[in-house]
C-alpha cells in the first residue's frame, strides 16, 4: 500500500503544470496612423537609440538585443539620444507623452538601476507604462509611425531566462 502511495506522488509530481512565464502588455497611446511596427530580437535589450525634432515629437526608435541592433522604426533625425545598458541592468518602465491625434511627444526609458533616457518635449498627455509582474522587464516595443514621426507606442513585457535559448550560458 505504502508503495501505491509513494508511487502516486512520482507521477502526479511528473505531470504538473510547468510555471506560467510573467508576460504582459501596456495599451498603446498616441493617434495611431501610418504604418504598424514591432521591434524583434533575440535575448535581453542592451541599449536604445531614440531621434527627436529638437522641442517638437519623437521620430524614430531602434532597440539593440544582446549585440545587435534591431531594424530601426520611424526616421533618423539629428543626432539619436541613445543609453547602453550595464550588465543585467534591464528596462522597467516606459513613461512620457503624446497627442492623442498626433505624435509621440516624450519617451522615458527607466532601468532596474533607476537611471533613464528622456529624449522629447514634455507637453501634451502623460503615460506610463510598467510590467504586471516583479520579474518581468521590456522585450519589445510596438506602434505606428508615418513619414514623420512615431505616432502611437505600446510596450510587451516578459521575463528573460537567461539558461535558455539566446543566451552566454554554457549549459
Amino acid at each position: 500500500m505504502f508503495f501505491f502511495l509513494i508511487f502516486a506522488v512520482l507521477c502526479t509530481s511528473s505531470v504538473a503544470a510547468p510555471a506560467m512565464v510573467p508576460n504582459s502588455y501596456s495599451v498603446a497611446v498616441g493617434g495611431g496612423s501610418g504604418t504598424s511596427f514591432s521591434t524583434e530580437g533575440m535575448g535581453r535589450i542592451t541599449a536604445i537609440r531614440v531621434w527627436e525634432i529638437p522641442n517638437t515629437y519623437i521620430t524614430g526608435i531602434q532597440l539593440r538585443y544582446e549585440y545587435i541592433w534591431s531594424a530601426r522604426v520611424g526616421r533618423v533625425l539629428n543626432k539619436a539620444h541613445e543609453l547602453i545598458l550595464f550588465d543585467n541592468e534591464v528596462i522597467v518602465q516606459v513613461s512620457g507623452k503624446f497627442h492623442p491625434s498626433n505624435y509621440i511627444y516624450q519617451v522615458i526609458f527607466v532601468t532596474s538601476r533607476g537611471r533613464s533616457l528622456v529624449v522629447g518635449q514634455p507637453t501634451q498627455t502623460s503615460f506610463n507604462m510598467y510590467a504586471n509582474h516583479t520579474d518581468s522587464e521590456l522585450r519589445l516595443l510596438s506602434g505606428r509611425f508615418n513619414g514623420n514621426g512615431i505616432t502611437s507606442l505600446a510596450a510587451h513585457w516578459g521575463a528573460i531566462y537567461m539558461n535558455q535559448g539566446n543566451s552566454s550560458s554554457t549549459e
